[in-house]
């Protein structure tokens, strides 16, 4: 409220600006009644004035459906987001998300990091009543009302989670009179925008990592078509490097440590913070052009081709250096198995492992599927994960962070989640129907209680195995304690087997035939 009334009145233009500063004025001297009488005069005449002369104007916006509004385009459509299109000179922050709060700048913005802040200079306001009535208040007075506009923000897409936005560095916006002097000269001038976001809180979890940032910043910044530069809060060197090769195909310039780096950095236009829809996914209908997740996947496969094919490169040119000579029963073989539907296994160690993952790869190859069983790690290259899959026709994982990659799977492929016990809304809302979304044919899991490790530990009628949500309902600590850092699996493959029967019909249309049935 305090920000819409604000911004209401820096709408209105001279006319509180010179009735401010005429108190000012008068605050400071006590000039005769003519001196009085003169200067109402004159701020009666700046004020009037325009309205006088421009009554066609205000009779048509009369007879006008459109939203008129200074410097903006008359008809607005109002299912347009908050802040979608601002004047020269302006601040304009959407807080309405509860996911995410985003602003926008437009006109001479210029960074200044040791401050933490980025400047917005106005000469809106700079005419020459004002100007004369400006120079008779003191430097300490002037300075005092030097702000038109302060908002503050945490770039952070989790804003409803207190706790790890206090962790979130913030930025002040301040939006100032260009004509009391520019105190920030720019080092490096830019010809295309700024999006200023962090890689701080829960990065360093490949979900969130997706989830909060890297998805977040293709929904705001694509339709720049690369002509964008970004600024990074609590600046990652590694996350820069893991996510190369996606970064490279959203923006031409090199990405740019907010704090680390003190130059004056002036733009025209900037935005501060990310617009994110839902978990792991594109909202089409709140995208300029329809994007969707669809396309979002599309990117990442123009972003990690390149280096996939030096990849093969490197494998056909080892094969040749080691001189490994083909029969024509190992190629017959090689051909057989190439056209056998592919299954990954996405392995866990720890804590939600798949106690017997060696029978469950060995049921998949009696049915049929070629089976690869993929651990990746925290420093495992993403080009060389997102090859697995890109080239795979199942995927089997377990719920987890790791799931997050069934977004480098084709549209049509099949991926199965194993869901632990106390963990079905999370699996659904966070990898089954984004799933779904992007194209997959999607296959949940509810593992029994005896497929559980729990089942050793709690008696069988215990509510841990019983009822779960009664203790999922009690807060994130017991779902992370008990379910997702003290339970592992053991598959019972006859019904398991089910779902790996129906997802390869899905895939090849055929009935496998198996040692289970």
């Amino acid at each position: 409220m305090v920000h819409h009334h604000r911004y209401n009145l820096l709408k209105k233009g001279g006319d509180e600006e010179a009735g401010t500063l005429l108190f000012l004025y008068y605050r400071r001297r006590r000039p005769n009644l003519l001196s009085v009488l003169f200067l109402s005069l004159l701020s009666c005449t700046f004020i009037l004035a325009p309205r006088l002369f421009s009554a066609s104007s205000s009779l048509s916006h009369l007879c006008s459906f459109g939203v008129q509004n200074e410097g903006f385009v008359g008809n607005i459509d109002v299912n347009a987001p908050l802040c979608s299109s601002i004047p020269n000179g302006r601040i304009c922050c959407d807080r309405s998300h509860f996911r995410s709060d985003i602003c926008f700048m437009k006109g001479d913005v210029r960074t200044h990091s040791p401050s933490s802040s980025v400047f917005l200079y106005s000469s809106k306001s700079n005419n020459g009543f004002i100007s004369y009535v400006s120079s008779m208040i003191d430097d300490g007075e002037q300075e005092e009302h030097d702000e038109l506009q302060h908002e503050r923000i945490k770039p952070y897409t989790r804003k409803w989670e207190p706790s790890i936005m206090d962790t979130i560095d913030e930025l002040d916006l301040i939006s100032k009179r260009a004509n009391l002097g520019v105190h920030h000269p720019c080092d490096l001038i830019h010809n295309v925008p700024a999006v200023i976001f962090s890689t701080g809180g829960y990065t360093g979890n490949l979900y969130h990592e997706f989830n909060d940032g890297i998805m977040p910043l293709y929904i705001t910044s694509q339709h720049f078509n690369k002509k964008v530069v970004f600024f990074i809060l609590d600046y990652r060197n590694w996350w820069v490097i893991k996510y190369g090769d996606i970064i490279s195909h959203l923006s031409d310039h090199p990405v740019i440590d907010f704090i680390g780096d003190n130059r004056t950095h002036c733009f025209t236009e900037a935005i501060i913070g990310l617009r994110i829809h839902d978990e792991l996914t594109v909202d089409s209908s709140l995208m300029r052009s329809n994007e969707s997740i669809v396309d979002f996947r599309n990117l990442l496969d123009r972003a990690y081709w390149p280096r996939i094919r030096g990849l093969i490169q490197e494998e056909e040119q080892e094969t040749v250096d080691k001189k490994m000579s083909t029969s024509p029963t190992s190629g017959s073989v090689f051909d057989y198995q190439a056209r056998k539907p592919k299954l990954v296994i996405l392995s866990r160690n720890g804590s939600r492992a798949i106690m017997n993952e060696n029978s469950l790869v060995k049921t998949s190859e009696e049915m049929g599927f070629q089976v690869q069983v993929l651990r990746p790690e925290r420093t495992t290259e993403l080009a060389k994960i997102y090859r697995s899959l890109n080239s795979s026709d199942v995927m089997i994982g377990v719920h987890g962070a790791a799931m997050t990659h069934f977004l480098f799977m084709k549209p049509g492929s099949v991926l199965i989640q194993v869901i632990p016990l106390g963990t079905e809304w999370a699996a659904e809302t966070y990898y089954g129907e984004p799933a779904r979304k992007l194209g997959l044919k999607y296959i949940g899991y509810k593992i029994k209680g005896r497929e559980s490790s729990l089942f050793d530990e709690y008696d069988k009628d215990d509510p841990v195995l019983r009822n779960p949500s009664s203790f999922t309902k009690k807060g994130w600590e017991y779902t992370k304690k008990i379910y997702l850092e003290d339970q592992t699996v053991r598959l019972e493959l006859r019904r398991f087997g089910k779902r790996l029967a129906r997802a390869y019909y899905c895939i090849t249309g055929i009935h496998p035939q198996s040692s289970l049935e």
